[in-house]
């Protein structure tokens, strides 16, 4: 992240001066990972500044291959785990078989195959500002796509930039999405501010969704999986009707019975695929993002 002063981008954190000094030292810093004579230590250290400044993009061919290769190497044989902050936090879920409308819906630009380690850091990272090509700065993020975990494709990163914040943004965005895979389901939790929001949506309409904070609290028919609860102290399930959308399952819950729990991914998960990295804007290189990541 940059601040601005005097109309030009001035950088204030540790990162932003890495950056800049792999932008004056790159020729050098390739160099030394080539050079033969250099100790072992210094072409790793070397490399490591390269990443620090300006993320993968930054190695040359060789070693953004050899990159490619660890990666490849390491998703057949990884145990996705999501960590608890997932559960605090948003997602969505599409079906496994219909991912591919993911990106074009979402205006996800320049996939990679990733780790889950990797793309949950990834998309959890902070945003950064560019300048766009008529040299105003612009917001960009980076997007996970998980593997398909018991048969869904789950969906994280910057809430801002692909959902949007009003109520009415997130009902669009799942309904949009669903077109294009025949289901979206929409997850959002926070604990600190007491939200509690999930949807589903079925080909371009919602047809079942909860909000907590919201009245009525539920709409659309209760889905077969529902509990249903009723406030009236003489309610008797026996003889009266239920109200139709008195629920009782937030998305905490709800996840579960819908798709996928990221809490309960780990071993027993069946994982095809693998994930993908994304960003939120074209033409703009994951060397925007630098630092390094967990494989």
């Amino acid at each position: 992240m940059e601040s601005y002063a005097r109309g030009r981008l001035v950088p204030y954190k540790a990162a932003d001066y890495a950056r800049l000094l792999h932008d004056s030292f790159r020729p050098r810093l390739r160099a030394l990972r080539r050079d033969p004579a250099a100790p072992p230590r210094i072409r790793r250290g070397a490399m490591a500044a390269l990443v620090a400044g300006g993320g993968a993009d930054a190695l040359d061919d060789r070693d953004r291959a050899a990159v490619e290769r660890l990666i490849r190497v390491k998703i057949p044989h990884e145990t996705p785990r999501l960590p608890s902050s997932t559960l605090s936090g948003w997602w969505m879920a599409v079906p496994g078989a219909s991912y591919e409308g993911v990106f074009e819906t979402l205006g996800l630009h320049d996939r990679r195959p990733v780790t889950v380690a990797a793309g949950v850091q990834a998309a959890e990272g902070q945003e950064t500002r560019i300048r766009g090509p008529n040299g105003a700065a612009r917001t960009v993020g980076r997007a996970f796509v998980t593997p398909e975990l018991d048969g869904w494709r789950l969906v994280f990163g910057p809430f801002d930039l692909l959902v949007g914040d009003p109520w009415e943004d997130m009902i669009e965005t799942v309904e949009r999405v669903s077109v294009h895979c025949g289901q979206a389901q929409f997850f959002f939790l926070d604990d600190a501010g007491g939200s509690d929001v999930w949807i589903v949506a079925e080909n371009g309409r919602v047809i079942r969704q909860y909000a907590a904070e919201s009245d009525p609290e539920w709409e659309g028919d209760p889905l077969p999986w529902e509990a249903l609860a009723v406030d009236d102290p003489d309610f008797d399930p026996e003889n009266d009707e239920a109200p139709p959308n008195a629920g009782t399952t937030g998305a905490r819950s709800a996840c579960a019975y819908l798709s996928v729990d990221p809490g309960e991914v780990g071993p027993d998960t069946e994982v095809r695929g693998h994930g993908w990295l994304a960003l939120t804007a074209p033409a703009v290189g994951h060397g925007a993002f630098p630092g390094t990541l967990r494989i």
